[in-house]
């Protein structure tokens, strides 16, 4: 029987990330904070170490200093346990001076890396994910068929289906056929395999186990192909046995400025779809021994409030309050998120890190360590606006104001 030692975990730091832009603006997106006290690598990094999958690689190369500090940080196990987790940048080698050009490129730049782990199996994962699973499930699954690959599986509704990649799955779990977002009414009926009809398809998660020699040998095969999505899984399906893996848990790619502010906020309500305080499959994040946050004479309803925070006389509503924040007397905070700051400020100029007194804002995501003037007024654009300012975004409608900067006193950000 196969060990769980013997899998290897690998997750894709990703690329320029230029649909969170402005959040990926000084940061690669698995850095990119949630839930006011994580960030999104936290999240595959917690379940393979839930999974007893101890041995895990990230692949980075765009903005990755604040991510290389956070793993080096929070990840570090103890002298006599045998996992460990390292960071592999993109490099420049004597056979390519080329950044990653896709997922499965950057795996094939590090597969001496991988080889000399000594893995038998590879598990694959993407660093902007929001899910809670069981990857030994998964293994046990893929050593049972006796796979080449394991592809885990989502059910899509009709709805949903021109947005995943969708996989053809017969009744022996065996993959036949993958299309990428299909449009086409006639090809999306064809990639039924499903009988529940208001979900009867399966997409890709992004999450695949290799056989490892079947890995090296498809990297070495097709070395035009850059992608598992696209590219790999499709062609491996020809000539290997892929086998589909069902999970039917809450999953979300946080790829865009809107999936990331409509999920952030739907951590806030008590009937959230994904639940962090988990005793048993915890989510680990940087230990960073703040003091209890203060609340004075305030209103709060569905907030979520990290600690080291101290909000006064405000009143806030459907937000997340993030690390180290500080809420100044007056203010009226509603569907935000405040990602917080990173450090306590002793000696500050005119204007702090936090909010002013005052201030009235809502639909908007504030970064780390900024600087909100007093009287200041945010209000959401609509649904399809897209704007760059000097000192402020919005994308999709939510206004956005990057790390480190500074809003003025009485500033007024609306349509």
């Amino acid at each position: 029987m196969s060990s769980y030692n013997e899998v290897l975990a690998v997750i894709l730091g990703g690329g320029r990330g230029a649909r969170l832009y402005p959040l990926t603006q000084m940061r690669s997106k698995p850095a990119v904070p949630i839930a006011g006290k994580y960030r999104l690598i936290d999240i595959p990094i917690s379940n393979c170490i839930n999974s007893e999958i101890f041995r895990i690689a990230i692949l980075t190369q765009f903005n990755s200093v604040s991510l290389h500090r956070h793993i080096t940080r929070t990840y570090n196990f103890d002298s006599f346990h045998q996992g460990w987790v390292q960071i592999w940048a993109a490099e420049q080698t004597m056979e390519s001076a080329d950044w990653y050009q896709g997922t499965a490129d950057a795996v094939r730049k590090q597969m001496l890396e991988i080889q000399a782990t000594g893995a038998t199996y590879v598990l694959i994962l993407a660093g902007d994910h929001l899910y809670r699973m069981d990857y030994k499930a998964m293994a046990e699954y893929h050593w049972a068929n006796k796979a080449d690959i394991t592809v885990a599986v989502q059910p899509v509704s009709k709805e949903e289906v021109s947005r995943f990649g969708v996989l053809k799955r017969e009744s022996d779990g065996k993959i036949t056929d993958f299309t990428e977002k299909p449009k086409d009414p006639e090809v999306q009926k064809m990639f039924v395999s499903r009988d529940d009809p208001e979900r009867p398809y399966l997409g890709s998660m992004g999450i695949y186990m290799f056989n490892t020699k079947v890995l090296v040998d498809l990297i070495n095969s097709f070395p035009d192909h850059d992608d598992f999505g696209g590219d790999i899984i499709p062609a491996a399906i020809k000539t290997h046995e892929v086998f589909g893996f069902d999970f039917d848990g809450y999953w979300q790619d946080i790829g865009t400025i809107r999936s990331f502010y409509e999920t952030n906020l739907m951590l806030t309500r008590s009937d959230s779809s994904f639940d962090f305080y988990d005793a048993k499959l915890p989510i680990y994040t940087d230990t960073r021994y703040l003091p209890a946050s203060i609340v004075e004479d305030s209103q709060l309803k569905d907030v979520l409030v990290a600690e080291g925070s101290r909000v006064l006389k405000s009143r806030i509503e459907h937000s997340i309050i993030g690390i180290r924040s500080k809420i100044a007397a007056g203010c009226v905070i509603k569907d935000c998120i405040l990602m917080g700051s990173d450090y306590f400020e002793r000696d500050w100029g005119e204007i702090p890190i936090g909010i002013g007194p005052n201030c009235h804002i809502e639909g908007a995501i504030l970064d780390k360590n900024v600087r909100i003037g007093e009287n200041v007024t945010i209000r959401p654009f609509p649904r399809d606006a897209d704007i760059d300012n000097e000192k402020w975004y919005v994308r999709d409608g939510i206004v956005i104001i990057p790390k480190d900067v500074e809003i003025p006193p009485n500033t007024v950000i609306a349509p």
